[in-house]
């Protein structure tokens, strides 16, 4: 299997498991949403603005862009979250379909106040998708702790299956 397949496959579950975790929370109360919790983002709001957040900062990496907001301080607008957080790993995903084998393999130099490296865009890209992952756990548990438990299942290997099976 090529680099680019296996990209364009993770960014794919990137933007499909997205897409499930704002069907999955999109029916719950803004209440919910934004109760308060012991976690390392107090709330699955917070958590989801995470996401998108740090989506942003990594698609502006990989595409080099200056198209990068923090969303520091920002108000938590659920619909303005949930629909940002697809739209980016929609851009994120043609992105990737738009880049060949060796444009997957490009080192990216980055000096920031955190660290230093020169990685190449699949290896940024797997950053993203393992991030995300991550985080989207940690709503779960979050969601368990206050009374969500229908979570459904976006495995990397369930979304496998389910793509072959459409």
């Amino acid at each position: 299997m090529s680099l680019k397949k296996i990209m364009t496959n993770y960014a794919d579950y990137n933007l499909w498991v997205n897409k499930e975790f704002v069907n999955w929370l999109s029916a719950k109360s803004d209440e919910l949403l934004h109760k308060q919790v012991p976690s390392s983002y107090s709330s699955i709001i917070k958590t989801l603005n995470h996401i998108w957040a740090t989506e942003e900062y990594w698609y502006s990496i990989i595409a080099e862009t200056s198209e990068f907001d923090k969303r520091e301080n920002k108000e938590l607008i659920t619909n303005e979250i949930l629909e940002g957080l697809v739209n980016r790993s929609a851009r994120l995903s043609e992105y990737i379909k738009s880049l060949s084998e060796e444009e997957l393999s490009r080192k990216i130099k980055i000096e920031n106040p955190w660290f230093q490296c020169e990685l190449p865009i699949c290896d940024y890209l797997l950053q993203v998708v393992n991030h995300g992952t991550y985080h989207r756990g940690q709503i779960v548990t979050i969601g368990r702790d206050i009374g969500i438990t229908d979570a459904s299942n976006t495995d990397y290997n369930f979304y496998n299956v389910v793509k072959t099976q459409q």
